[in-house]
C-alpha cells in the first residue's frame, strides 16, 4: 500500500511540475501547442478552462445562467476555472475586470476547433489549392452562429505565431495560433471586425520574435506604416450588360488593340492639396474619359499591389492581394 501511495505522491508531484513549466511556456509566449493549454478541456466528472489574459485583475466564466470565479495560475494573468457535473463543454463567455475597473465579456477563441480542412491542407500541399488566398489571411466568417475574424498563415519554421493587433495591445501572449500542419497557423477570433490593424509575431527556431505583415492581407496601413487590415472587400459590380454585350460581339482578338499604359501616382497629382494623388474616385473620372478621348482601348496599370516605396512605382510588393492604400480602398479600387 505504501508503495502505491508513493508512486501516486511522485506522480502528483510529476503532473505538477509539467503544468508550471506548461504555464510558464505559456507566460513566455513560447508554447507551440497553446489549444492543448488554453480553453475548455474534459477533465474527469468536468470542464476545465483556462484563458490568458495578462491585463487582467480578475475573470469569470459565465455559462447556462452560472458564474464560476477563475483562479490566477500564473501572475503574468494565467486564470482556471473547473466548472464540475459535466464532461461536455457549455457555451460560455469570460467576465474580465482589468486593472482601473474596467470591464469587458469577453468569447473565448480556444473554444473553437479549426477552420480550414484536410482538403484545404491536401491542396496546399500539393500546390494545386487555386483560391489559398481565400483560406490564408484574415477573413470575415461566422463560426458556430458567431462573427469573427478568420486569421491564417504559412510559417513552417516557426516556433510559436500569434496574431498581435490594436485589440490585444499588441501582445503576443494574447492569441497565440493552433499549427495544423504543413507549417500553417490558424485561429478565429470571435467578436472583432472591419478595420482592425493587425500583424503576426513569429518566434523563430532561435528564439528571435519577428513581427510580418500578412502577406495574404487585402488592405495596408499608409506607408511608411505596414500593418495589414481587416476589410470586406465585396463589392456589387454594375457591369453585367456589358459583360453580356461583349460575350455577343466575338473573339476579342479580331478588333483593335490600342492600351494605354500608366503610372496612377504620378499620371496627375493635386497641386492645391499639397501635390497629394488622386484618389481611385478621381482618377475613375478623369483618367477613363481621358483615356477614351485619346482613342485607347484599354488600360494597363503599373502595379497597384501594395509597396512600402513609392519611388519603385509600385514593382517592390509586399501585398499581392491588396491594391495599394496611397489611392483608396480595395472597393473604392473595384470601383475604378
Amino acid at each position: 500500500m505504501k508503495k502505491t501511495d508513493d508512486k501516486k505522491a511522485h506522480d502528483a508531484k510529476a503532473d505538477d511540475r509539467k503544468t508550471v513549466a506548461m504555464l510558464a511556456a505559456l507566460a513566455e509566449a513560447r508554447h507551440d501547442d497553446p489549444f492543448a493549454v488554453l480553453g475548455p478541456h474534459a477533465q474527469g466528472t468536468g470542464v476545465v478552462v483556462r484563458a490568458c489574459i495578462p491585463t487582467a485583475e480578475r475573470v469569470t466564466v459565465r455559462h447556462g445562467g452560472a458564474e464560476t470565479a477563475m483562479t490566477r495560475r500564473h501572475p503574468s494573468g494565467i486564470f482556471e476555472a473547473v466548472m464540475p457535473g459535466t464532461a461536455a463543454v457549455p457555451d460560455y463567455r469570460l467576465d474580465v475586470t482589468y486593472g482601473g475597473g474596467s470591464s469587458a465579456v469577453l468569447d473565448d477563441p480556444y473554444r473553437y476547433g479549426p477552420v480550414l480542412t484536410d482538403f484545404d491542407l491536401y491542396l496546399f500541399g500539393e500546390g494545386t489549392h487555386t483560391r489559398i488566398y481565400d483560406k490564408l489571411g484574415a477573413h470575415l466568417m461566422t463560426v458556430g452562429g458567431n462573427d469573427g475574424v478568420h486569421f491564417a498563415v504559412w510559417a513552417p519554421n516557426a516556433r510559436r505565431v500569434s496574431v498581435v493587433a490594436d485589440f490585444n495591445s499588441w501582445d503576443g501572449r494574447r492569441h497565440p495560433m493552433r499549427k495544423i500542419g504543413l507549417g500553417i497557423w490558424e485561429i478565429f477570433i470571435p467578436g472583432i471586425g472591419v478595420g482592425q490593424k493587425y500583424k503576426f509575431e513569429l518566434l523563430t527556431a532561435h528564439g528571435e520574435i519577428l513581427l510580418k505583415s500578412d502577406p495574404f492581407g487585402f488592405a495596408f496601413e499608409l506607408p511608411p506604416l505596414n500593418a495589414s487590415i481587416v476589410v470586406r472587400p465585396d463589392y456589387q459590380w454594375r457591369d453585367a450588360a456589358w459583360m453580356q454585350s461583349r460575350e455577343a460581339q466575338g473573339s476579342w482578338f479580331e478588333k483593335p488593340l490600342s492600351v494605354y499604359e500608366v503610372h496612377l501616382g504620378s499620371w496627375a497629382r493635386v497641386p492645391e492639396d499639397d501635390n497629394r494623388y488622386l484618389s481611385y474616385a478621381e482618377l475613375a473620372a478623369r483618367l477613363i474619359p481621358y483615356v477614351k478621348e485619346m482613342g485607347y482601348t484599354h488600360i494597363e496599370l503599373l502595379p497597384v499591389m501594395e509597396h512600402p516605396f513609392s519611388g519603385s512605382w509600385g514593382y517592390q510588393v509586399i501585398g499581392f492581394f491588396a491594391p495599394t492604400s496611397r489611392f483608396g480602398s480595395p472597393v473604392e479600387f473595384k470601383a475604378f
